[in-house]
């Protein structure tokens, strides 16, 4: 059995991947022996829906895992949490945002592959079959190249968990997943909210519109010879997502590099900064890792 602990259980993926692992048999061989979290109600309310064992600390169980899931609702508990484990080299899931802050995900990359941990995890929207039927229509070239495209999904500007990067996230790795990784600006357009981007890249722009209070996701593809679109279901993203990091726990390759798993930190730090200058705002380069 891979003993696996959950660190920062307060979100619904703690819930959902435990709820995954007790009814799908592929995950069998995963024993999942801990979860904690600084709300300590909901590492109660895990324990008293699964059984599982509540940690007293988040490094409790140095030296006895194999793998770890890290889920807490600010990104910037990410690196704290994942420090005290990564030079056992155990493989991570971590969660959206990866980080808040660009340095501080340069320094978590370079030190989880100093240490060679196996990564995954990010947003859940990327593992929509949307995205996915988009994600092949771009690679096999059918419609010609793409000229531009759209995408939309919800925020949360006011919260507790770093404010606007607790869920961009889902719309910025969506959009990363289908246009490419590396964007050169964005340009922001606020109304009551509202948050409308034009992001630039080399040959083509893409509008993509954050909706406060509105569950809708949608994305779409302006290729040459057609336009695709429609909205994303988010049903069997959690299992999917447990499906990756159980290939990593049982010794599959990362499917990301550490620098695109950072990239999206730098394009949402571009939007932010644009949001509040109300100018077009130049992604930084994402530093070697």
């Amino acid at each position: 059995m891979k003993k696996v602990a959950i660190l920062g259980c307060e979100n619904s993926h703690a819930d959902a991947f435990l709820s995954c692992a007790k009814y799908n048999s592929i995950f069998n061989d995963m024993d999942f022996v801990g979860v904690y979290s600084e709300e300590r109600e909901a590492a109660e309310k895990l324990n008293e829906k699964y059984g599982v064992y509540v940690m007293k600390s988040p490094d409790e169980f140095v030296g006895s895992l194999d793998g770890l899931i890290i889920t807490a609702r600010h990104g910037a508990k990410h690196h704290e949490f994942a420090k005290p484990y990564i030079s056992s080299g155990i493989p991570m899931f971590i969660d959206k945002p990866i980080t808040i802050t660009e340095a501080d995900g340069v320094a978590f990359m370079r030190e989880l592959k100093e240490n060679g941990v196996r990564i995954c995890g990010g947003s859940c929207c990327p593992h929509s079959k949307l995205v996915k039927e988009l994600e092949g229509m771009r690679e096999s070239g059918e419609f010609g190249k793409i000229i531009g495209g759209t995408v939309r999904a919800p925020v949360s500007i006011d919260n507790k968990y770093g404010g606007w990067f607790f869920y961009s996230q889902h719309l910025t790795e969506v959009m990363c997943k289908l246009f490419g990784y590396y964007p050169k600006s964005v340009l922001a357009f606020n109304r009551d909210g509202l948050y409308n981007f034009v992001v630039r890249y080399e040959d083509f722009d893409v509008w993509v519109s954050f909706v406060v209070k509105n569950n809708l996701y949608a994305a779409g593809i302006s290729f040459e010879k057609n336009y695709v679109s429609g909205v994303m279901s988010l049903d069997g993203c959690y299992n999917d997502e447990l499906e990756s990091f159980h290939d990593i726990l049982n010794g599959g390759e990362s499917k990301i590099s550490y620098r695109d798993f950072i990239a999206p930190i730098y394009i949402m730090n571009a939007m932010l900064k644009s949001i509040n200058t109300g100018t077009e705002e130049f992604i930084h380069e994402v530093e070697t890792i």
